[in-house]
């Protein structure tokens, strides 16, 4: 551990010790001391969120309650624009460069040994170790060892489309209203699994995982939550018919113009898959709220480290993409959320450029737990307790073999396999309209930003 390393994890520990919560019964000292980590992963969630301002739309009180109460990345990256690459680059602390894993048809397993998990090492730490739902890709595959894991209520009926649904939705993009109440979601009863961990009594301090499916596709959940968005109300995502234009074959080959978006446009029921992506997002971040009042309420508030999280963003016909399997910024750009007591203060914003590589090293630093040596992100505590703190480390996200995007605060630089490039302003073009990789005047940034990609990129495994 590098002596900064040092320094964030002793000032982070020092302040929470101060704030931690009384010895409850059996607990000694040291173990009350020691902070206890809520872990929440969400699905497909992408910058549609109130406290980043991207959609006017959308409606998440609790997701920025929760970012009131801490600190809020602004800017902040997938390590790969897909659930199985991503979610192990963050459990593993490895780029998916470094794995061999890029895509969802992969099994990770065969690239990374369980003692390098994450919840591994918590495990060993002495923590009680619990998972709910969705953490690792595939399902009922937790993946390495949990003291306990949820993969879903047995006996519950099936999800039913509401009968004021027209269909399922349009090709590969689902979306329609559900019969079904809250109750009866997979998500609400892994949050209900969450709280009850959050009732028990211990003298070891835990670790809760909880991974929220929506708003994954298909975009289903009960009809109330599609009712808070009417259809006449919804606005569109921006797009420009010619987006694609200055974008090389590679980039274009990813958004599949001719497919999901001519799909779409053609049904003329964009709107309705903005309106089910917002319900979606709407049911989730009520279940959030379940998590985050429920922690509000136990004895473990004011000793417990709460990390939001999502593994991808996605976008709803952006650059005409109707996927998260892209390296531009709505399919990268995720909700990235920490409060950790004593540590964090209420409305810290920060608008440094970070990816997921970097939660594993500070979930060590702010336990006191040692990094293991693969790690290969790097510790944000100095983050957290100044979101203004000097960060040199841009954020990259993989999607392929050496297809690698580096994010800047100023800029986004694209470099497929085959050598084709792309480079965007960040702060004049927002919504990156035009590659600027072929401007002699940019060729300084090209080759600054070029240098920052990953030095190694394995083959795929099996």
């Amino acid at each position: 551990m590098s002596a900064l390393l040092r320094r964030t994890a002793a000032l982070g520990l020092c302040a929470l010790n101060l704030v931690s919560t009384p010895c409850s019964a059996g607990q000694t000292e040291e173990t009350a001391r020691q902070p206890n980590v809520l872990f929440i992963a969400v699905d497909d969630l992408n910058h549609w969120v109130g406290h980043l301002g991207r959609n006017p739309q959308t409606k998440t009180p609790n997701i920025d309650r929760l970012a009131a109460s801490g600190v809020a990345f602004t800017r902040a990256y997938c390590n790969a624009p897909a659930c199985s690459p991503s979610r192990a680059s963050v459990l593993s602390g490895l780029r998916p460069s470094t794995m061999g894993v890029y895509g969802n048809d992969q099994d990770w397993r065969r690239a990374i040994s369980e003692d390098k998990l994450l919840n591994t090492h918590f495990s060993k730490a002495g923590y009680r170790v619990y998972g709910a739902g969705k953490i690792y890709h595939g399902a009922n595959e937790p993946g390495g060892p949990w003291d306990d894991y949820f993969a879903g209520q047995p006996g519950t009926g099936p999800l039913v489309m509401h009968p004021s649904a027209k269909d399922e939705g349009v090709g590969r993009i689902k979306f329609y209203p559900l019969a079904n109440s809250d109750e009866e979601m997979p998500d609400y009863h892994s949050v209900s699994y969450a709280i009850e961990r959050l009732e028990e009594k211990s003298d070891k301090p835990f670790f809760i995982a909880v991974g929220l499916l929506k708003p994954h596709l298909p975009f289903s959940v009960p009809k109330k939550w599609f009712d808070l968005f009417p259809l006449d109300s919804i606005e569109l995502p921006p797009h420009r018919e010619d987006d694609l234009d200055d974008v090389p074959p590679p980039g274009g080959a990813m958004a599949k113009p001719g497919q999901d978006h001519a799909a779409i446009v053609e049904s003329g029921r964009w709107k309705e898959a903005v309106q089910a992506y917002l319900a979606s997002i709407a049911f989730c971040d009520a279940q959030i709220g379940r998590l985050l009042d429920a922690l509000d309420k136990s004895e473990y508030r004011d000793n417990t480290i709460v990390v939001l999280w999502s593994d991808n963003g996605f976008s709803l016909g952006e650059k005409s993409l109707w996927s998260k399997f892209a390296l531009w910024e709505e399919p990268t750009r995720i909700v990235h959320v920490w409060r950790v007591p004593g540590v964090t203060q209420p409305g810290g914003v920060c608008e440094r450029t970070v990816d997921l590589l970097s939660m594993y090293p500070t979930l060590c630093s702010l336990t006191g737990i040692p990094a293991p040596a693969h790690l290969e992100g790097y510790d944000l505590s100095q983050l957290l307790i100044n979101p203004s703190a000097e960060w040199k480390h841009p954020a990259i996200t993989t999607h392929g073999p050496n297809n690698h995007a580096i994010r800047t605060e100023g800029w986004r630089y694209i470099r497929y396999a085959n050598g084709d490039e792309e480079l965007y302003d960040e702060i004049s073009d927002p919504l990156e309209y035009t590659n600027l990789a072929k401007s002699e005047k940019h060729a300084d940034r090209r080759a600054e930003l070029q240098a920052m990609l990953p030095a190694e990129n394995v083959p795929a495994v099996p």
